[in-house]
């Protein structure tokens, strides 16, 4: 059964790639089969595996960032970014990265951030004669760093999926954070190392001219995510400060960040901050049913033992200082062909627990080897962040050189830089 679950895990990415049809659709039904034909399990058994939890809170967080995606108000908050820039162009790449993390971090998303900022990013690269692996990779880094922000969606499916194999929601919040954290740094330095080299040389030259004022909708967009924002990561911030406060540990109890969304989300449809209809249309209803219909399968793969015999192996057969790069590699092969959120964290981050027993590692080093890698490979042509790239590639552009440069010089600039970070964090952690 071990055997037959990984074989279906690995044959529905294998199909999804080749038929371009969603990953969640073949892992569902391999979860039907295995469960009911394999395990004895009854349908609705099986049905119970789906994810509600992760589920409810992607649906409900996104419905909300939805608003201000459909009002224009993200867009335009890229473009005055970007026009602050103006007068120190070497500084592109680091503007492109801020804009991209902030609108990331503001609960657009990974996906979302990619779809309209890489086309901006490549005109950009095209206009201003930027190197075009440093503007991929500048807007591909924020959209990830930005999505891992523990209340933006990245961030959120992090917490869920440390919280389904039994960490705490205040343990769970400070992993994210720490995720979060190293994310963040490694594109600063990459992409500030870069800025220094080419300083003297940069030819890149940007446009002077302003961006529209926001609008009053645009405005109260951005002023209720930013209060979301606050009564989300007020409390669990509180909470790790004051420990032993019970009236802050209640309050921390009962905030949940799809319920606030949800609030938030009939405020904003009450303000007629945007079309309603616009902004259902906006959740991102494949990346669900990819998490969903992974998460089925590897729930059976749990209930095989299928966690505890890859753990074991692990921790017997590796060195305990190479575990962790062993899991920074893994995860970045994994991400070249598929999705960080979708695969990738869904399938490795049940073993952590198991292994840091076993093994005695931090389990926050663990959690942020996976994503640390599964990132850095995330910019490959065959992967979504790359395809977005790719697919943005404005007329005039060669696509088979944009191809090459994603796939060998993009992706080992980022996972040197992620394993380098990795054994950085094996010292401190």
């Amino acid at each position: 059964m071990v055997i037959l679950i990984l074989t279906t895990l690995v044959l529905s990415i294998a199909l999804g790639y080749v038929t371009k049809i969603n990953i969640g659709f073949f892992a569902m039904v391999g979860a039907y089969f295995i469960g009911c034909f394999g395990l004895g399990m009854k349908p609705a058994e099986v049905i119970e595996l789906w994810p509600v939890k992760i589920f409810f809170i992607i649906f409900a967080v996104t419905l909300f960032y939805n608003f201000a995606l459909a009002n224009g108000a993200l867009e335009r908050l890229a473009g005055h970014l970007l026009y602050k820039c103006r007068k120190y162009p070497y500084l592109l790449p680091l503007a492109i990265f801020a804009a991209s993390t902030i609108i990331a971090a503001l609960g657009a998303g990974f996906y979302t951030v990619l779809a309209f900022m890489a086309p901006i990013t490549l005109l950009l690269c095209q206009k201003t004669k930027m190197s075009l692996v440093i503007g991929g990779m500048a807007v591909n880094y924020g959209a990830l760093a930005g999505a891992n922000f523990m209340t933006s969606q990245s961030g959120i499916i992090f917490r869920s999926l440390m919280e389904n194999v039994g960490i705490d929601s205040s343990t769970s919040f400070a992993y994210a954070t720490g995720i979060f954290v190293v994310t963040i740094l490694i594109p600063i330095v990459v992409l500030g190392l870069y800025t220094l080299w080419n300083r003297k040389n940069s030819n890149i030259e940007i446009e002077d001219i302003r961006p529209e004022a926001f609008n009053a909708a645009q405005k109260k967009s951005l002023f209720l995510i930013l209060l979301m924002m606050v009564i989300v990561l007020i409390f669990p911030i509180l909470q790790l400060i004051f420990p032993q406060q019970e009236t802050i540990h209640f309050l921390n109890s009962k905030i949940d960040i799809a319920f606030i969304a949800i609030v938030f989300a009939l405020i904003s449809l009450l303000m007629k901050l945007a079309d309603e209809k616009k902004v259902v249309a906006l959740v991102p209803w494949g990346t669900l049913i990819m998490i969903c219909g992974v998460g089925m399968l590897i729930s059976l793969g749990v209930k095989v033992g299928i966690i505890d015999l890859l753990a074991e192996w692990l921790t017997q057969n590796v060195p305990m200082w190479m575990i962790p790069v062993l899991l920074c590699l893994i995860s970045a092969v994994m991400s070249i062909f598929s999705s960080t959120l979708g695969v990738v964290t869904p399938t490795l981050f049940p073993i952590v627990p198991a292994i840091a027993a076993a093994s005695g590692l931090n389990p926050m080093l663990l959690f942020i080897c996976i994503v640390a890698g599964a990132q850095s490979s995330s910019i490959s042509p065959f992967s979504s962040g790359g395809s977005l790239i790719m697919g943005s590639a404005p007329e005039g552009i060669d696509r088979n050189k944009l191809f090459n440069q994603l796939l060998f010089r993009a992706i080992p600039v980022g996972v040197v830089a992620a394993l380098i970070a990795v054994l950085v964090l094996k010292v401190i952690l």
